[in-house]
């Protein structure tokens, strides 16, 4: 596992702290970045793609 991938792994965990968070408190901007940071853990994590690599081909799109 490369660091982007362990990085990946890292966001996921705090996105998902985030959505529970979110729902706790009923604060949807806060769930709703949960989601989007554990997406990107999980692209980070099964690509091995860096999290400026992957923000750049989702703006792309």
């Amino acid at each position: 596992m490369n660091n982007d991938q362990l990085e990946g792994k890292w966001k996921q965990i705090k996105g998902e702290f985030k959505q529970k968070y979110g729902k706790v408190t009923d604060d949807d901007a806060t769930y709703s970045e949960g989601k989007f940071d554990e997406m990107l853990g999980r692209l980070q994590e099964r690509t091995g793609k860096s999290k400026e690599e992957l923000k750049k081909e989702i703006d792309r799109w």
